[in-house]
């Protein structure tokens, strides 16, 4: 079993920056893949960006050259770094892992309970 803490959300001002955090812990053998999803008011979930065990990075077109994924593998965290921010990037945002265990070792997929961006115009 996986636990994730997101934090780093918040109010900003459109062209302002917002640094998200997710800590993974709990029982698991490796986490594989990590990501950031976002779900806009009425909308469906959407993934944002993504990086694997051996630092292969995904970016959605609408925030590329303005998000930054990162992760650091000895202390099971990811971050995303968000500048420009723009008022179509109000969304909850999550936190996704992929992660083996013993009991798992296909892999088995968490989700944290999300942090909510706004962006002001």
């Amino acid at each position: 079993q996986v636990q994730l803490v997101e934090s780093g959300g918040g109010l900003v001002k459109a062209g302002g920056s917002l640094r998200l955090s997710c800590a993974a812990s709990g029982s698991f053998s490796s986490i594989t893949a990590m990501a950031w999803h976002r779900q806009a008011p009425e909308q469906q979930r959407e993934l944002v960006a993504s990086i694997d065990r051996g630092g292969r990075i995904y970016y959605t077109d609408s925030v590329k050259g303005r998000f930054t994924i990162s992760r650091d593998n000895a202390l099971n965290t990811v971050h995303l770094q968000m500048n420009n921010l723009k008022p179509e990037d109000t969304a909850v945002y999550y936190c996704w892992v992929a992660a083996t265990a013993v009991t798992t070792p296909g892999g088995k997929s968490y989700w944290g309970e999300g942090t909510l961006v706004t962006v002001s115009s």
